[in-house]
């Protein structure tokens, strides 16, 4: 089963750990299909029937991005509002199109894990500050995965630290 990796990153090569991992995923085209959204539409002008086509394409569908102010860059929220439509991705007889595809999360974010706690600098974990996707995810009944996360960026950007993630990010996306 191939996986649909979509990547937003709005400067992927400025990007250490996010182009790391399009590079890798790169290597087997057989089993990943690597759609950057800021590389197809610099001017943001998203060709809905193509991107419909192809998430109707694949069973297994990963939205990677480095997180920042709480969330996504901000071309993922505007490619939901416009790619996930009423009548296809749900509310109609003939929606629902994403139905039971499984759907995760891989996100590289700058401190480490404890800061997303009840007790750390940001008093909420990950899978909270990820219930807006998850709820998402469940309203067009696709079968939202536990998502992949690496923590730490800001502490530890050295080479090694960012190869360390590539085969966690493999194992993470073979195992949706």
């Amino acid at each position: 089963m191939k996986t649909l990796v979509i990547v937003i990153h709005p400067d992927i090569e400025k990007s250490v750990i996010n182009k790391r991992w399009m590079e890798e995923l790169k290597k087997y085209p057989e089993k990943y299909t690597v759609h950057a959204l800021y590389e197809e539409y610099p001017d943001e002008k998203i060709d809905v029937a193509r991107e419909q086509h192809l998430m109707e394409a694949y069973d297994k569908i990963i939205f990677q991005f480095p997180f920042y102010w709480f969330s996504s860059p901000p071309l993922l929220k505007k490619w939901l509002d416009e790619v996930v439509l009423y009548g296809w991705a749900y509310g109609s007889k003939s929606g629902y199109k994403l139905g039971g595809k499984k759907m995760s999360l891989a996100v590289s974010a700058g401190i480490d894990q404890d800061g997303y706690s009840a007790s750390g600098k940001y008093k909420y974990t990950m899978n909270e500050l990820f219930r807006p996707y998850e709820l998402t995810f469940d309203y067009i009944k696709a079968d939202y995965q536990e998502p992949f996360v690496y923590y730490g960026i800001e502490n530890d950007p050295s080479e090694e630290w960012i190869e360390k993630s590539v085969p966690m990010y493999l194992q993470f996306l073979d195992a949706v």
